[in-house]
């Protein structure tokens, strides 16, 4: 029992700190993500018993981005998404193949990686990441389209990098597999999941209507038993388990039910927490001595081109069909930020035991560090700088009649 409360403490005392470090990240504009991604990986070095198994954490990021993706298609809703919805998609799909293209061209021309290497290594890196785009976002109303594309975005090109990454990793894993296994392994996914995603969501739209549950507690593990129910489903089925969930959500985040006030409340709260517990458990996965100076500047160049160059590319050629201003283009290329999802995309290669995989592994752990840090701190200036509408809107409390 005694061992048993100094864990409660300790886990009580993080949190704490983690509150904290919430404050702190709103006043100074860094995401809190970078303090706990940071902080995790400080506390690895001091205290090498808690160094996570690429395993676990594997397994904890999933659950996370599970409520991630869920609450964030439900904030956006389909209202919100049709506005946007062909810049998304465009991003979301077509970018992320670009990025991952230009940055795997970079990587076997400029740090010498094999092709495959390199490969997997833009698959992991293409993704921007729900949690921190939502993290950054979530609390500031950004004026015209551009909020929305790169929130949705975040949301949709998840699924898309990790099917991409999936199909690399039978590339790299199987000697006689050619590139068609990436194209067979990406449709599949995508197609099984937004089918499952849809039906899920629709399903979960009349529930909320016809079903009323006698307390605000069941409503609220209702919602989340659903994301579970609909990643298990396409998972099972080989789909993708992230696109079915964001998809659910998107469908039942404009549905008016009973309860709904604070089934959102509960969402957004879970997802802060899933936020806090995703970030920590990858930083514990690393040490900050263990990382070389050449695997510092390595990342830091792979960081500093997808930034001046592989995502402003995409961008300018995807988006030159919508109907956005210049400055809101160079805006949206800013904004991509990465997160969890390529550091997790990069743990599935180390589990699968992909050659080279603790090399990718930590090349984007320092892509991450310097995108939440570096670009993640300087959206609200750079939408000063760009003349887009931006403002901080305090928290609301919303509370709708049950019928």
């Amino acid at each position: 029992m005694t061992h048993f409360g100094l864990d409660v403490v300790l886990v009580a005392g993080a949190l704490s700190a983690a509150l904290l470090t919430a404050k702190l990240s709103a006043k100074i504009s860094v995401p809190s993500a970078a303090f706990f991604l940071v902080a995790a990986a400080v506390a690895s070095d001091i205290f090498p018993s808690l160094v996570l198994r690429i395993q676990t954490v594997e397994r904890i990021a999933t659950l996370a981005l599970i409520v991630i993706l869920f609450q964030g298609g439900s904030s956006i809703g389909r209202r919100r998404f049709r506005v946007a919805a062909i810049p998304i998609a465009s991003l979301g799909v077509l970018g992320t193949f670009a990025t991952a293209g230009l940055v795997a061209l970079f990587g076997h021309w400029a740090l010498g990686l094999g092709w495959v290497t390199a490969g997997l290594l833009g698959a992991a890196v293409a993704p921007t990441d729900p949690a921190v785009m939502f993290s950054v976002l979530g609390d500031r109303e950004v004026a015209g389209r551009t909020g929305t594309i790169l929130e949705g975005e975040s949301g949709a090109n998840d699924p898309v990098g990790i099917a991409l990454m999936l199909g690399m990793i039978q590339l790299a894993t199987h000697a006689d597999a050619t590139f068609w296994i990436v194209v067979r392994v990406f449709c599949e996914q995508m197609a099984i999941g937004l089918a499952i995603g849809v039906a899920g969501g629709l399903a979960e739209a009349q529930l909320l209507r016809r079903l009323e549950l006698p307390s605000t507690g069941l409503h609220t593990v209702r919602t989340l038993a659903l994301a579970g129910l609909v990643y298990g489903l396409a998972t099972v089925a080989h789909g993708s388990g992230f696109l079915a969930v964001f998809v659910a959500g998107l469908l039942v985040g404009d549905i008016r039910a009973p309860f709904k006030a604070e089934i959102e409340v509960f969402q957004e709260a879970l997802a802060a927490l899933a936020e806090i517990v995703v970030f920590v458990a990858l930083g514990l996965t690393i040490t900050i001595s263990g990382l070389t100076a050449t695997r510092w500047g390595e990342g830091l160049l792979v960081a500093a081109f997808v930034v001046v160059v592989a995502r402003p590319l995409a961008v300018g050629v995807l988006l030159a069909p919508a109907h956005l201003r210049t400055t809101e283009r160079v805006f949206v290329a800013w904004g991509g930020l990465k997160g969890a999802v390529p550091i997790l995309l990069a743990a599935f290669a180390v589990a699968q035991h992909v050659p080279h995989a603790q090399q990718i592994y930590e090349l984007v752990f320092v892509v991450v560090l310097a995108s939440v840090a570096v670009q993640g701190g300087t959206i609200p200036f750079a939408a000063r700088l760009l003349g887009i509408g931006m403002r901080r809107i305090g928290p609301t409390l919303r509370v709708e009649p049950s019928r």
